[in-house]
């Protein structure tokens, strides 16, 4: 049986190992640094149980990942009750176990998380908008507070501002990602409702170039998701260095992927945009410089 010190410390080799997708493990105090790494590697695992390998032969089903998911789930519960874990995972619940009690760190948040999992694995469609946040609500929204929590800056309003700004990156990457969702497993986040307003139909996704109804349809998405990332951005001048920085690069790297999707007139049918090396050091660079 591993130490709670042993388990950190595979928590933070996990979370090195993704500093690319994760670079907000390289910017937190020293203090958090083993707490931040516990919930990354809490999450990171969850997310392979949902997602790795999709499409491939041989790979899980859907149902297969989504028992996998209640398993870990399982395990998170007895941790966070003080029971023994006992499989594979158990490093990563006794890190986590001990970050909620030191941190106060809620269950429901990793619970929310494991629930927007879940439902990637079998939800392929979006009836409204309404719906597309809740599952924003459950899959991004954690992750901020988390952060706030463990930086010691929680509060309602934070939490708030910090809402707003999760929910719209999410929906940013979801905009970004339409011509890879569709072939990687079918999934269309673009809510329902909006199709039959626009005159989209689902042959539209997966035929470039982009019709002029899935641009008109796609702007709609875009410029509510701009008003969501206005409404969050305050966060930043809320917290302290380096923090703030990073909130910024967060909010401001969403808008830009918004601003790529205008760039291509909406059509993210015949392609992905996506950010390339230019664009982060300009984003680096707004960040030191905007508030």
């Amino acid at each position: 049986m591993m130490t709670v010190e042993q388990s950190y410390a595979r928590c933070h080799d996990l979370t090195r190992e993704h500093y690319e997708n994760f670079p907000v493990a390289r910017l937190v105090p020293k203090s958090i640094r083993p707490y931040v790494s516990a919930v990354y590697a809490f999450a990171r695992t969850a997310d392979d149980l949902a997602d790795e390998g999709w499409g491939q032969d041989g790979s899980p089903t859907p149902q297969e990942r989504v028992a996998a998911l209640d398993a870990y789930e399982e395990q998170l519960e007895n941790a966070a009750a003080g029971r023994a874990v006992s499989d594979e995972y158990a490093w990563i619940f006794l890190a986590l176990a001990d970050t909620m009690a030191r941190t106060g760190a809620p269950l429901q948040l990793f619970r929310d998380l494991l629930s927007a999992f879940k439902q990637d694995c079998v939800k392929l469609r979006y009836a409204t908008f309404a719906e597309v946040l809740d599952y924003s609500r459950r899959s991004a929204d954690p992750v901020g507070r988390l952060v706030l929590i463990l930086h010691g800056h929680a509060n309602e309003q934070n939490f708030a501002w910090s809402d707003k700004i999760c929910s719209a990156l999410q929906l940013a990457n979801f905009w970004q990602d339409v011509s890879v969702d569709i072939k990687k497993d079918g999934r269309i986040y673009v809510p329902q409702e909006d199709w039959a307003t626009y005159g989209v139909t689902e042959a539209m996704f997966s035929q470039p170039p982009a019709t002029a109804q899935f641009r008109a349809c796609l702007k709609h998405q875009v410029d509510r998701t701009y008003d969501m990332f206005k409404a969050g951005r305050v966060l930043s001048r809320h917290l302290p260095f380096p923090l703030s920085m990073e909130i910024r690069l967060t909010w401001l790297g969403g808008q830009t992927i918004l601003d790529k999707i205008i760039s291509r007139d909406y059509d993210t049918v015949s392609a992905r945009p996506k950010l390339n090396a230019l664009d982060k050091v300009k984003l680096l660079n707004k960040a030191a410089f905007t508030r």
